[in-house]
């Protein structure tokens, strides 16, 4: 199914902020309380990946005027990439992990949770 381009107005921006500033928050606060990193290691991640989508979106409202909601992650990554390459690279590297964090039955790695909290942090940065 292909994605379609969603139009934003100041109520979408501001409520795709938000949700990405709670997601990181959210991400982080697990971590920190956790006894284990590796414990929570799949909800951070999932959590930094529903941050970096919702900061995705506010980035492309902000420059192209639309947002792409569906399931086509590589149309996402594309559009996101007319606004920036570092951030399209930062939003595939998080959509790469989705599956594997959110569905799968094997823990994400040390690494894959570094790397899923760089890239929701640079694209939540990006947002303010």
């Amino acid at each position: 199914m292909a994605a379609r381009k969603a139009p934003c107005d100041p109520a979408v921006v501001a409520g795709r902020t938000k949700k990405a500033h709670q997601f990181l928050e959210a991400a982080e606060t697990i971590r920190e309380l956790a006894a284990n990193e590796a414990d929570v290691g799949d909800a951070y991640v999932t959590l930094c990946v529903h941050a970096g989508i919702a900061a995705a979106d506010v980035l492309c409202c902000r420059a192209l005027g639309y947002h792409v909601q569906g399931e086509s992650h590589a149309e996402a990554i594309a559009e996101l990439g007319r606004v920036g390459k570092d951030h399209a690279r930062a939003l595939g590297s998080l959509l790469k992990i989705k599956t594997r964090a959110g569905y799968g039955d094997t823990p994400v790695s040390a690494e894959q949770r570094r790397r899923a909290g760089r890239a929701a942090r640079q694209l939540v940065d990006a947002t303010r």
